[in-house]
């Protein structure tokens, strides 16, 4: 694959940006979605249900893996911690895969406003990823299975190329650690490239992960020891994500390190779930998210996104 050029690493770097913004919007709005207006407490939903922490890392990894094999008719890419349902709802919604299945969906303000509010609501959106999302074959809170649907999906398809995201807390299942070993088992020419990426964000519901807490080579010795050449990419830079995904290496095993909660209010950086309990009674709070907000400067980010699709 040829380095993508400077239009496309912004084009990239908006995406992601905007992909933050619809996660938030999502777990926190039930009006207001473009902040049209200052936000009032009669904006946020009732129940605040849903997971920020992993968020930011999906949209990053999602953006930057779809424009290195934007060409690519033969690449997929499955999501194993689907805890993070909004972000991947909002990049199914931007691509145009959520309106196939509902309507509703449109890839305009309207949808983006549908979305928003039908997330986390009766009858609407779960907050993990269903098997009414496009593409998803597990419920979104059973981790550890992304790995083996991976090379399920390139075995006797030699044509095909899957890249696939794993949270460090679901490597430590024991499903995802064995299917580790599948590198060797489906290895040759008859089956297709299965491209491991393990978000290591250091944390999962509440303490440390076990790959956190381990040193820089255990953990490159484990990937090397089934069979994977481990690569590292440093936090969430765009430029550098891609031109580590042009370094011909064989079988790679992508180390994607970015901070847990990254983007969010900064005493709640390591969240893992909602960082703002109280927006909906808390002054403060609602000006934290408000703040927060308007950082993504929303009203301008949609035109340059919808424009660049």
């Amino acid at each position: 694959m040829s380095a993508v050029g400077i239009a496309e690493i912004e084009k990239i770097r908006n995406r992601i940006k905007f992909c933050d913004y619809l996660c938030v919007a999502q777990l926190f709005l039930q009006d207001n979605y473009l902040l049209k207006r200052e936000l009032t407490h009669d904006d946020i939903k009732p129940r605040l249900l849903g997971h920020w922490g992993t968020c930011h890392g999906i949209n990053v990894a999602y953006a930057n893996l779809k424009a290195h094999f934007d060409n690519d008719e033969n690449y997929s890419f499955i999501l194993g911690p689907g805890h993070g349902f909004p972000a991947l709802q909002a990049n199914l919604w931007l691509d145009g895969e959520l309106v196939k299945v509902d309507r509703r969906a449109t890839v305009d303000e309207a949808g983006l406003n549908y979305i928003c509010h039908e997330f986390s609501w009766p009858d609407g959106f779960p907050s993990h990823a269903s098997p009414i999302t496009p593409g998803v074959i597990t419920e979104g809170g059973e981790l550890g299975y992304a790995l083996a649907n991976g090379y399920g999906m390139c075995l006797g398809h030699p044509e095909k190329t899957v890249a696939v995201l794993i949270g460090d807390g679901e490597l430590e299942t024991a499903t995802a650690l064995d299917s580790l070993n599948l590198n060797s088992l489906l290895d040759g020419s008859a089956n297709g490239a299965v491209i491991p990426i393990l978000h290591l964000n250091g944390y999962k519901i509440s303490a440390p992960s076990l790959y956190a807490r381990k040193s820089e080579r255990e953990v490159n010795e484990m990937i090397r020891g089934f069979g994977f050449t481990p690569v590292t990419i440093v936090g969430d830079d765009t430029e550098e994500f891609q031109n580590t995904l042009d370094i011909n290496v064989e079988k790679p095993f992508y180390i994607m390190k970015t901070d847990k909660g990254f983007g969010g209010p900064n005493r709640f950086h390591l969240s893992h779930q909602i960082p703002l309990k109280s927006p909906k009674t808390d002054d403060d709070e609602l000006q934290q998210l408000e703040k927060w907000l308007k950082s993504y400067n929303p009203s301008s980010l949609i035109k340059e996104v919808l424009h660049d699709r």
